[in-house]
């Protein structure tokens, strides 16, 4: 959502020149590139010295509270200017007045309305908050100024999206994509609602698993970004005052290009893409904040991170995905509303790395932490997958695992329509009736996961459900068919690259090709199997000796800031071998 200071209207107060000229300092302060947040905060600062009325005062206060959350880490005293404003008591029926007698000032209207939206975003009130922008953008219909209306629309659509109202969000999406194409003026403006509007298309796409169609719209994205970097920030000032809004620092937008595209490559599993990308988005973060403090960045920080960390557990690294867990948790320690945004998702890849280090038990503690904090559907229903395949490894949670299994099932009543989780809980399925032996349903369900999954590249998944089929055909005495299916397992998994696969699929080769008779490629796949397990080793053992292996026992209050150091690995190394 547009980040606004929060306002005066003309008439509320009969506003005096000082007042105006450090309101019009204070917000050229913080629209700069980038933003000078300590210099508007001096202005507004400034206002106490005049002994304003009390209405100016708790506006100020709401102003300076504003900035100083969205753009500090100074979260003490931004509650204390808050408070002061009687945010909740005082500073929306505040809001509310000025909108009432500011709407023959346009710019002014659609500035405090974008900012009551997002007090109600804050108090996550988003049917509030999205009524308020659907109101701004017909306002803004009215006043002719298509691109805050645009901009209005594309705040609601993202609130949709949150809320996961994707019935909604589809003909919003439609409408906000002829209005950003139709209109003509300052060409940063007209990029910078492109960017707006291909964000939240590619999210879209990305929430519903499709990650396959959402190719094209990734790649305008990209091709956006680099035409908005060729463009010069010429301060060129809207016919319409209305006009007199910005969407996010275009280095902002470079970033969240960046984030989308690692997390489309997380999906399909092109996870050295998701690497590069990720170091470069990584690197551009450290120069911003150097210069801006916006909690933003952070967010798009641990975002980062947090899909990094999934792809070293799937690329074999595990001390290093630890190391990077523990600086997520370092990160929600300075900001209580980043922990508390991302508390379900850092449970999450612990439950992950529990896995990966075979201590079954904290994996469930740790899923069913960050169950009890996630109230997002796709999470919840990748945590209910991931816990699955835990009951199942452990083989003696028959009760937990078919009440989890009916809150997932693919064939009836699957709880998202993320095409990416449906394919998965097929994949879990299938496992399941693997381990218990029954093959024909189990090659029913793995069939289903492919289907799934080569429709929307899904890379993982596919090389995931080839292996498994190649086990069952190995089982049956199918020798050839086996042979068929883990080959190309084998290949695709060394692209990902994915380190399990690969070791899976090496000892299955090495089994086949010495009952094929193939004794060169039988002594090759031995050694690969050989190294793999070597690698897989010795990053065991590298993990589990780091001091923030300790995390695994944290399931509950704010992450730990300390950690002993391990005397050794206390986990199973017999996954591993």
């Amino acid at each position: 959502m547009v980040v606004v200071i929060g306002k005066m209207a003309s008439n509320v107060e009969a506003p005096e020149s000082w007042y105006l000229a450090l309101l019009g300092f204070a917000e050229h302060f913080r629209t700069s590139s980038p933003p000078k947040i300590r210099l508007c905060v001096h202005c507004l600062q400034a206002v106490f010295q005049f002994k304003p009325p009390q209405r100016v005062e708790a506006r100020t206060h709401l102003q300076l509270g504003s900035v100083l959350y969205h753009h500090t880490k100074n979260s003490e005293l931004a509650r204390s200017h808050l408070e002061k404003a009687n945010l909740v008591d005082s500073a929306k029926p505040l809001l509310r007045k000025a909108i009432q007698i500011s709407q023959q000032t346009p710019y002014w209207h659609c500035r405090l309305l974008f900012q009551l939206a997002q007090l109600h975003t804050l108090e996550k009130d988003l049917v509030s908050a999205c009524d308020l922008l659907g109101v701004g953008a017909e306002y803004a219909r009215v006043v002719g100024s298509e691109y805050t209306r645009a901009l209005f629309l594309l705040s609601k659509g993202m609130l949709l999206l949150m809320e996961r109202k994707l019935g909604e969000v589809h003909p919003l999406l439609t409408l906000c994509g002829t209005i950003v194409e139709n209109w003509q003026g300052n060409p940063i403006q007209k990029e910078s609602l492109r960017v707006f509007f291909l964000v939240l298309q590619v999210t879209h796409y990305l929430d519903a698993g499709q990650v396959k169609s959402v190719k094209p719209c990734l790649k305008q994205l990209q091709q956006c970004i680099q035409t908005i970097s060729t463009l010069h920030d010429d301060e060129i000032l809207p016919s319409n005052p209305a006009d007199l809004f910005h969407w996010l620092p275009k280095e902002h937008m470079c970033v969240l290009v960046y984030l989308v595209t690692v997390m489309h490559s997380m999906q399909a599993g092109y996870l050295e893409k998701a690497q590069k990308y990720t170091d470069k988005a990584l690197m551009q973060l450290e120069k911003l904040k150097m210069l801006d403090s916006s909690p933003i960045l952070s967010t798009f920080q641990v975002i980062l991170l947090e899909h990094i960390i999934m792809c070293r557990l799937v690329t074999g690294h595990k001390a290093t995905a630890l190391q990077e867990i523990s600086q997520v948790c370092q990160l929600c320690q300075q900001s209580p509303r980043l922990f508390t945004n991302h508390a379900a998702q850092l449970h999450t890849l612990l439950g992950l790395y529990c896995i990966s280090v075979n201590c079954m038990d904290n994996a469930e503690a740790q899923f069913t932490a960050a169950l009890r904090l996630t109230t997002h559907q796709e999470l919840w229903a990748f945590i209910v997958t991931n816990l699955a395949s835990v009951y199942i490894r452990e083989g003696n949670r028959h009760q937990e695992l078919y009440s989890l299994l009916e809150r997932i099932n693919p064939d009836h009543n699957f709880p998202v329509s993320s095409h990416c989780l449906r394919a998965a809980a097929f994949y879990i399925r299938g496992l399941l009736s693997f381990f218990q032996g029954r093959y024909n349903e189990a090659k029913r369900f793995l069939r289903e996961t492919l289907k799934m999954s080569n429709a929307e590249d899904l890379n993982r998944l596919t090389a995931c459900s080839l292996v498994l089929l190649g086990h069952i055909f190995y089982v049956l005495g199918n020798h050839r068919e086996s042979n068929n299916m883990v080959v190309p397992a084998m290949q695709l998994a060394s692209k990902i690259p994915d380190m399990s696969v690969q070791l899976w699929s090496s000892a299955l080769l090495k089994d086949l090709n010495k009952a094929l008779g193939n004794t060169i490629d039988a002594h090759e796949a031995a050694q690969m199997h050989q190294n793999f397990s070597q690698q897989l080793l010795q990053d065991h053992i590298a993990a589990c000796s780091l001091p923030e292996h300790n995390l695994i026992s944290w399931t509950d209050g704010p992450p730990p800031g300390q950690f002993q150091a391990q005397n050794g690995p206390t986990s199973s190394l017999a996954s591993l071998l």
